[in-house]
């Protein structure tokens, strides 16, 4: 369905759950879909799950201008879904930019949070040392307007196909990147959020994450340290439990759905006060 939100107008799934509402943010450069497995567990257990299209990805607007792609701007969207929604608390999980985005969310409204769960990216990911900086290399590639696009795109996006590697749904991604505007949008995330004076910079200081914390990582990740996603356990105010999934690669979800399922299902159940959802 579309929600219409002050800003843009989101595509997003909505379950049909009755029980506590689990918002799954995606990443770079997916959508709502790379949550389908995860989406069919947590409704078969009850749960109300709302799986949007960030801006700029997918179904959803892409408004013009960079400024317009700032994760602050992603996360009051969501809070607004929310609100359009009648949804006053949330699980919250993320993946890739989706987790980088629900951590802002919940650090800007804490009240708003049951539980914060993310996978891939961790809260630690501008302090982790050279090896975090020689992986995340196509960050700096991607702030150069038209030539990151062109050199993405080149030859039926070959550049971009051997960046996503061994990504199940490779082919769909490239062919939602073809959309006139499409591939700029979604690069603006990262021109928005992720600017050479972020990544290089003096590490900002921020509020605490509010616990319950899950953070997951794989080993298998090209792109991000397990560094990167364990030293968040200083940037947490309550609980914080890490996992870490054997053989997935940097799209866990898809990867290994059946123990991303099961972790989710655990800790989400462990946070709420009856130990299940309402069905």
């Amino acid at each position: 369905m579309r929600v219409e939100l002050s800003e843009v107008t989101l595509e997003a799934a909505i379950g049909g759950g009755t029980g506590p509402a689990v918002l799954l943010v995606h990443g770079f450069p997916d959508t709502h879909d790379c949550w389908r497995h995860q989406i069919a567990a947590l409704d078969a257990a009850g749960y109300r799950t709302i799986a949007p299209d960030l801006r700029g990805f997918g179904g959803s607007d892409r408004p013009e201008g960079t400024d317009a792609y700032a994760p602050a701007r992603s996360a009051a969207d969501l809070l607004e879904l929310l609100d359009r929604l009648e949804v006053d608390r949330a699980h919250l999980v993320g993946h890739d930019w989706g987790s980088a985005i629900v951590q802002q969310l919940a650090t800007t409204a804490p009240e708003r949070v049951a539980s914060l769960s993310i996978l891939s990216v961790g809260g630690a990911l501008l302090e982790a040392g050279w090896e975090q900086r020689q992986r995340s290399w196509y960050m700096l590639l991607f702030q150069f307007p038209g030539i990151s696009e062109d050199y993405l795109a080149r030859d039926d996006f070959a550049r971009f196909r051997e960046m996503l590697g061994e990504h199940p749904d490779a082919d769909a991604i490239v062919d939602g990147l073809r959309a006139p505007g499409a591939l700029t949008a979604a690069l603006s995330i990262y021109r928005a959020g992720a600017p050479p004076e972020v990544l290089f910079g003096p590490v900002p200081a921020r509020p605490p994450l509010p616990g319950p914390v899950l953070g997951v990582w794989s080993t298998g990740d090209r792109f991000l340290t397990e560094e990167s996603m364990t030293g968040t356990d200083k940037h947490v105010s309550g609980s914080w439990r890490y996992e870490r999934v054997e053989g997935a690669g940097h799209w866990l979800q898809l990867d290994a759905p059946e123990r991303v399922n099961e972790l989710l299902l655990d800790f989400i159940a462990e946070t709420e006060p009856t130990g299940k959802a309402a069905v």
